[in-house]
């Protein structure tokens, strides 16, 4: 009868906890909606875009540039980076806490043993005399369990691993990152060796005009103030000169720091003559296979998932559980007798918690597992449409950048031809120092803004390539 009545008892306060914890979540709830890829509409800013069904990029795409210093430079990169390393530790502690939030799962055993030796006092003595002496032994083994009964604590260790995906994935995105900034670094690098060419040219022909001037001037032929003011260009291309040569450290310290090395480091370097791989293509099916190609994408996916793990286990807070806590093991004054029955002893109790008041803590704590999986959902969402964004301006910059190299190379020969013209004509006496004065100018600017936009054309490529994903590639490309 008492059996029955405690059955009747506990089924009563397992219904009624449940239909408590029901009321105490009611009206929380998310709000934000995933954003399915293939809603993107980009088929118009990528109508001229030429695709190609295998022209996703290599995983180690920057070996087409067929640069030996640039595959060292993204070696050394990997190798020795801060920022990688920085990823390479959130990871490892995301898949710690992996292994943390499975444990929970299981009972916690634990071993314990000891001796003491103790005098008792007069006052504690039942025999007044103050002057007993004792060993006590103790060993035993305790056992606590908390029955996952709703699934909460599978939920938070589902939740743990998505995170620590995503942790994974992060690596991965840090290291095409990576590799994608040291690319730039150096084409940029190499771009501040060019200008300073450019430039010692410049000053080269600053130096000759300066030098026929002067023989004018001592012939007779033209005034000093003409004297002066070629010596003036060629003070102001020194200046170019001292100028490039900064630029040059500058880029040099910057790619070194990037690396993860001394500012020294690029001074081993020489340079090189960096062009694009292949013409600018895209591959079929985007924006629908960018989530399987991209790491970003993917991980902001997996902490999508991770947060609805963390609602479910959010929710199961709100029900009752069992809890079991056992202990057993053997206790003695007497050490023959330590291991004996008289001395032997155990406990064992289950225990049912209902969760009835808690001042709103557990609405707060699905409040935020709620507002948790939207910024997800939201964060997702705007890297999706981002990442398309960024892919359509980069192939549309790309298509610019190539029509003004074709432009800006033919204006570059033209203009080079005229100095060549000019120059013999100045150097027979039958151009003015201001025709040469313009041309001059005209042949730096022509020249900077060629290798400028070659340059540029290198960092909208790795651009693309990084916005593609640099070859990776998940299992599916849905998670």
């Amino acid at each position: 009868m008492t059996q029955h009545f405690h059955c009747k008892f506990l089924a009563l306060a397992v219904a009624t906890a449940l239909l408590t914890s029901c009321a105490i979540s009611h009206g929380l709830h998310t709000k934000n909606t995933l954003l399915d890829a293939n809603t993107l509409q980009a088929n118009q800013s990528l109508k001229d875009a030429h695709f190609s069904a295998a022209n996703w990029p290599k995983s180690e795409w920057w070996q087409s540039f067929n640069d030996a210093q640039l595959n060292r430079l993204i070696n050394d990169a990997m190798a020795s980076s801060p920022d990688l390393q920085v990823v390479n530790a959130q990871a490892d502690k995301a898949n710690a806490q992996v292994i943390a939030a499975d444990a929970e799962r299981y009972p916690d055993v634990d071993l314990n043993a000891g001796i003491t030796r103790s005098r008792v006092a007069k006052v504690d003595d039942p025999l007044l005399e103050g002057k007993s002496y004792s060993t006590l032994r103790t060993a035993n083994v305790g056992l606590s369990y908390t029955f996952d009964l709703w699934g909460g604590k599978k939920d938070a260790a589902e939740a743990a691993l998505g995170q620590a995906r995503a942790s994974e994935l992060d690596r991965q995105a840090s290291q095409l990152t990576l590799a994608a900034n040291v690319t730039r670094a150096w084409n940029n690098l190499n771009l501040a060796w060019n200008n300073a060419e450019l430039a010692q040219q410049n000053l080269e022909r600053a130096v000759g005009i300066a030098n026929i001037q002067q023989q004018y001037v001592s012939a007779g032929l033209t005034s000093d103030y003409q004297y002066k003011q070629a010596m003036s260009q060629q003070k102001t291309a020194q200046a170019g000169v001292t100028e490039a040569k900064q630029d040059v450290t500058d880029a040099g310290i910057q790619l070194s720091t990037l690396i993860g090395k001394g500012p020294d480091y690029w001074h081993q370097l020489k340079p090189a003559q960096m062009n694009v791989p292949v013409a600018a293509m895209l591959p079929n099916a985007i924006p629908a296979e960018l989530l399987g190609r991209r790491p970003d994408v993917v991980a902001a996916r997996w902490r999508v998932e991770a947060a609805s793990k963390q609602i479910a286990a959010s929710k199961t807070e709100f029900y009752p559980n069992i809890n079991l806590v056992a202990e057993a093991g053997t206790k003695s004054l007497l050490g023959d007798a330590f291991l004996g029955a008289p001395s032997r002893f155990f406990n064992v109790g289950p225990s049912l918690s209902l969760p009835i008041f808690d001042a709103g803590k557990r609405r707060a704590d699905l409040a935020e597992s709620d507002a948790n999986w939207d910024l997800a959902v939201a964060q997702y969402n705007k890297l999706l449409i981002g990442s398309l964004g960024n892919i359509s301006d980069t192939i549309t910059q790309l298509q610019s950048i190539q029509d003004q190299l074709a432009q800006q190379e033919s204006a570059n020969q033209l203009i080079h031809s005229a100095w060549d013209d000019l120059h013999r004509e100045y150097a027979a006496g039958l151009r003015p120092y201001l025709d040469v004065l313009t041309i001059q100018n005209q042949l730096i600017e022509s020249d900077q803004k060629l290798v400028a936009l070659k340059a540029q054309q290198i960092n909208l490529a790795v651009v693309l390539i990084e916005d593609l994903g640099g070859g990776f590639q998940s299992g599916s490309s849905q998670v």
